[in-house]
């Protein structure tokens, strides 16, 4: 039995930083969890744990991650996981994860491997879900309100819930059901057996190990756990602290951009965050039109002023409005002269990014490069 952050908690213990609610759940007594495969019955004791169930043998990240997660919910708080491919075992259990051929969250079964399952996310997502995928997409909303400490229905809740899917459950989903990333028969350039599912793969027995018990299977397995489960608190805690935030400024400086230049293409950071993927979905959210063509925001290490062209797509490097051309690798004074704009700094050769060395020079340049 462990905890699967202790490493993590002693860290943040150091600097008396209050522990994210998840984090706190999962280092509450209830969250050491016991793997283990038995068909004996229980003492009296052990009747009022919950019980999962998931297959034993060779290991997923799906099952390992479903396993964890479902942990997280009040439902299954601190309930045991039971490795078994015995349907009489299964049958018993309070949920079952990865095996037994039956998807019916309402008796909590959550297999995707039987013949016409093509259950996917929804919310535009197609996606066919593995049985990480399904434990999400029932309890996710309760995962998430409880790492934001509101109720499940805050519109917050359902932004994380979409963007945790996004970054970070559709891969699992689509790896553990063979989906490829791209439509085509062309062989990868590369090998790549360093995201999450391959290292969670890796854990299992190796065939050489001399000890190829049960318990040595499940040892390995909450190993298993406790990677997937690390990384998905991760996940879903740099979108509470990081990601919404920055969303949020995004969304009100995009509400701002007509105060900014009347054309309305001119966006002023008023605080610097990651800001390019959030543009271009709260673009299509908010029907923003005309669509932005520059960014500006403040540089704070060389106390200088950016404008950025905005590209056409979040994967590409063309932009809908590069900066002038003729403005293209010139800097300072000869950039100035050529601009007819004092305190020009650089533009890149590209015409993607350029600077000043104040704020009224950064908007005069974006103002201009509109007309040009």
């Amino acid at each position: 039995m462990f905890s699967v952050t202790k490493g993590l908690i002693r860290n943040l213990s150091l600097f008396q930083v209050r522990l994210p609610p998840l984090v706190a759940a999962v280092m509450a007594p209830s969250s050491v969890v016991r793997v283990y495969s038995t068909a004996t019955s229980p003492s009296p004791s052990e009747v009022s744990v919950k019980k999962v169930g998931t297959h034993n043998g060779s290991f997923h990240c799906d099952e390992a991650l479903g396993c964890f997660m479902i942990r997280l919910v009040d439902k299954f708080s601190g309930a045991d996981i039971v490795r078994s491919r015995d349907p009489k075992i299964l049958a018993e259990l309070d949920a079952v994860l990865d095996v037994g051929g039956v998807y019916d969250p309402e008796h909590d079964r959550y297999d995707h491997h039987q013949k016409g399952f093509e259950e996917v996310f929804g919310h535009g997502f197609n996606t066919k879900l593995s049985s990480a995928g399904l434990v999400y997409k029932h309890f996710g909303k309760e995962i998430i309100a409880k790492e934001l400490n509101v109720d499940q229905d805050h519109p917050d809740v359902l932004r994380l819930f979409l963007a945790v899917y996004k970054s970070f459950m559709e891969a699992i989903d689509a790896v553990d059901n063979g989906i490829n990333r791209y439509d085509t028969d062309q062989p990868p350039r590369y090998v790549n057996n360093t995201h999450l599912s391959a290292r969670v793969g890796r854990l299992n027995l190796d065939w050489i190990d001399p000890d190829q018990s049960q318990e040595k299977e499940n040892e390995a397995f909450q190993r298993a756990m406790a990677l997937a489960g690390k990384e998905f608190l991760e996940s879903v805690q740099f979108h509470a602290r990081s990601w919404l935030p920055a969303r949020s400024i995004v969304m009100q400086c995009l509400e701002e951009r007509f105060k900014t230049d009347p054309s309305g293409e001119i966006m002023i950071l008023n605080k610097f965050c990651p800001w390019k993927l959030h543009l271009f979905e709260l673009e299509q959210e908010m029907k923003i039109e005309p669509l932005i063509k520059y960014v500006i925001y403040q540089d704070e290490r060389g106390k200088q002023w950016r404008v950025q062209a905005v590209a056409v797509a979040p994967d590409r490097f063309e932009n809908r409005k590069p900066l002038p051309e003729k403005w293209r690798g010139l800097r300072d004074e000869e950039l100035s002269k050529a601009a007819e704009i004092p305190g020009c700094v650089f533009v890149h050769m590209s015409g993607f990014i350029g600077g000043n060395q104040s704020y009224d020079g950064a908007l005069c340049m974006a103002r201009t490069a509109l007309t040009l």
